[in-house]
């Protein structure tokens, strides 16, 4: 069911305040640039090898050759859709480098959330 002209315009304008208001999380949530095929490739050839060796373990009854599959399985599936952090020094393209916090280095995640809080309640960026 297609949205209304008055619900796309809504969706469209929230879209746009969310990219002005909060481009920490816009960066966080886009695409990050192209994808590490070599650690895909081998997450996938490292899932298949367990699975084969978790086949084998129960196959031939062997616990431990099955908890070792298992665990190279799940390993394998990790590695393959765990994000690059390759790229991650550089900033997404369009977005200006954010300045160092000063001073607050040792505050904690719920402190930097209030603080990002109470500036966008004050009107403040």
């Amino acid at each position: 069911m297609p949205l209304s002209e008055q619900e796309q315009r809504l969706l469209d304008e929230m879209e746009r305040n969310l990219y002005r208001n909060d481009a920490d999380f816009v960066a966080a949530v886009s695409g990050r640039g192209r994808p590490n095929y070599r650690s895909i490739v081998l997450g996938v050839l490292l899932a298949l090898a367990g699975i084969g060796g978790l086949i084998a373990g129960v196959a031939l009854q062997l616990l431990v050759v099955g908890i070792i599959g298992f665990a190279v399985m799940f390993a394998g599936v990790l590695l393959a859709i765990t994000p690059s952090k390759r790229g991650a020094g550089a900033p997404p393209a369009g977005h200006a480098p954010r300045p160092a916090p000063t001073g607050r280095s040792n505050a904690g995640f719920m402190d930097r959330l209030n603080e990002r809080w109470d500036r966008r309640q004050d009107g403040e960026r």
